[in-house]
């Protein structure tokens, strides 16, 4: 599996970390993890076959996660030559289809009827998603953060990654993500804490310490955390793996259940 940043950042200007979303290769399956804005221009930039997206999992509906759901699908549409026939498969928490429809309501019909098939799939807390011949697997994990947010674990042949969307604290979170190859955090504001649902460099190495995965990639950091200094904060707190602050356009390979960084 290859995984690409798009955007490690937050809805805050920022021309190195854009709003969240990563890009995943595994097999035969191009798949989008959370879509925000500054995501359709991304795929180019960081030379992602974007035509080729296949499934587009959503961890919640906030808007620096979903911001490009509707320019991807009107790109999708209208960019395409020859027009785009294969299926695009939508996944996401309780409430995805009423999103979709109401994004459709807003920016036009192509949203829900793009001129290919579109496939919504609600999947709740604890479910999971198989691929068709059986060589990709997604699973769901309920997160601290909104009513219906959730984490995911992706795994193939290759081993697993994880991915944490935004997150409170959560023991029962660190145990869903035991043994991936890589583990995608979010970490977005300081300690002290001040904000139940989302992680500080504390909270995301007791995370870690659960999980134990081979590779901690952090993203969605918010000042006054400064990005460098963030990898020696989580070992300061206790964490003593491998870590590092993801930016724009870094990419991991996930090989035999290891994890290794690219140049990007």
């Amino acid at each position: 599996m290859k995984f690409t940043v798009l955007g490690s950042g937050t809805l805050l200007p920022d021309d190195r970390r854009h709003s969240p979303s990563h890009y995943l290769e595994a097999g035969e399956a191009r798949v989008l993890l959370d879509c925000g804005a500054g995501t359709l221009h991304g795929l180019a930039r960081h030379s992602v076959w974007w035509r080729g997206i296949s499934l587009i999992a959503l961890t919640h509906f906030h808007t620096d996660h979903v911001g490009d759901v509707a320019p991807l699908l009107f790109a999708l549409r209208h960019g395409v030559r020859p027009p785009r026939e294969g299926p695009l498969l939508f996944l996401g928490p309780p409430g995805l289809r009423v999103f979709l429809e109401r994004l459709a309501a807003a920016h036009g019909e192509f949203v829900t009827d793009p001129g290919f098939p579109v496939e919504i799939v609600e999947l709740p807390p604890g479910a999971a998603w198989s691929a068709p011949d059986g060589a990709f697997r997604i699973q769901s994990h309920r997160t601290p953060h909104t009513d219906s947010s959730v984490a995911y674990r992706l795994e193939s042949g290759d081993g697993a990654v994880g991915y944490t969307g935004d997150t409170g604290p959560s023991d029962a979170l660190g145990d869903f993500m035991a043994g991936v190859a890589l583990l995608v955090s979010e970490c977005s504001v300081a300690d002290p804490a001040d904000a139940p649902n989302h992680l500080s460099p504390s909270s995301v190495a007791r995370l870690a310490l659960r999980a134990a995965p081979d590779f901690l990639l952090i993203t969605h950091l918010y000042p006054p955390l400064r990005p460098h200094k963030v990898p020696s904060l989580i070992k300061s707190a206790g964490y003593p793996g491998r870590v590092v602050v993801a930016k724009d356009g870094t990419t991991v390979e996930v090989v035999e259940g290891r994890a290794v960084l690219g140049s990007g």
